[in-house]
């Protein structure tokens, strides 16, 4: 079956349109997590990383043929620390620069070159723009996992996206709020790490991102954990009162044997001996049942069966 997460950015890869504008907002996002800024003199520029091909290729592509910048040093990295290896690419230069500025991850000030964790609404503002970043931020730092089908535990679901510093994640956070979706922040490490494990926020952001197969696929699964729970709740409800049925008539045969191996059945009154023989004749039948058999109403079945167990105890049963 295909991993949820690679399901995921599929979608969002399969389905992104948008301008320079939004892909500028996915750019930001995905340097902002899957990234890391680099040097080379006075110049500044940025490292990108994946484990995903597709993702690779579509940022690749984007950077080439919507922002004009050259791409160099396109390898493969084996990841240690997270067992698969990663497609590393690199944009370094003065056009790499400007691009990193109008993508709002650097900053100018007197002082000169800074880097700007923040994300300004300048970015994210325009139609588009703040789903875009979501996007891109998937792409390089999110992950989304689904519980065992096969299991009945109501936990599992679980979407985070991993940022490099706390001040983006925070941003971030602010970002989903703005269309209802209210995130948990937690440090993790060196990393600041946005999460959700409510279905409905999750499936909201698959929305928001056009991943409507993987929402599609969530809300059945979550359908079919559903109609298992409450089937599990049925069957040891039934199973609890089969426990119960058995233990009662447990306890009534054995009042029942004491006044038999005592004084004899015969010494109890019409209607008590009646009950015991009934019990005695089904002793798996439930209190209705017997109730029924006998043609009396259960509260009448449970008037008889006190006086019985008042009868046993007075001769020395427990």
């Amino acid at each position: 079956m295909t991993n949820f997460t690679d399901e995921i950015r599929t979608e969002i890869i399969k389905n992104f349109t948008g301008g320079r504008e939004v892909c500028l907002a996915a750019l930001s996002a995905f340097v902002r997590t899957g990234g890391s800024l680099i040097r080379s003199g006075d110049s500044y520029g940025f490292e990108l990383a994946t484990e995903s091909e597709l993702t690779a290729h579509f940022f690749a592509d984007m950077l080439e043929n919507v922002f004009g910048t050259e791409i160099s040093n396109f390898s493969s990295r084996s990841d240690l620390s997270g067992g698969r290896d990663k497609l590393v690419f690199s944009c370094v230069g003065e056009s790499c620069a400007a691009l990193l500025r109008e993508a709002g991850v650097l900053g100018e000030d007197a002082d000169g070159t800074f880097i700007d964790f923040s994300v300004g609404t300048g970015l994210t503002g325009g139609e588009g723009c703040a789903a875009a970043f979501v996007k891109g931020a998937f792409l390089g730092g999110g992950s989304c996992t689904l519980p065992d089908p096969g299991g009945a535990s109501t936990t599992g679901y679980h979407m985070e996206v991993v940022f490099r510093n706390k001040i983006t994640a925070a941003d971030f956070s602010d970002i989903l709020c703005s269309f209802d979706v209210l995130a948990k922040l937690v440090k993790r490490k060196d990393s600041a790490v946005v999460y959700l494990k409510s279905i409905d926020a999750i499936s909201s952001v698959l929305s928001l991102m056009g991943a409507e197969g993987a929402r599609a696929r969530l809300k059945k699964l979550a359908r079919e954990r559903d109609d298992a729970n409450n089937e599990n709740r049925v069957n040891n409800c039934s199973v609890s009162n089969i426990d119960k049925t058995v233990s009662a008539s447990v306890k009534q045969v054995r009042a029942i044997e004491v006044i038999r191996s005592t004084i004899g059945l015969q010494s109890l009154d019409e209607n008590l001996f009646s009950v015991a023989e009934g019990r005695l004749a089904d002793k798996n039948a439930s209190m209705q049942e017997l109730a029924d058999r006998l043609n009396i109403s259960k509260s009448c079945l449970n008037h008889r069966l006190r006086r019985i167990f008042e009868i046993a105890k007075s001769l020395g049963g427990d």
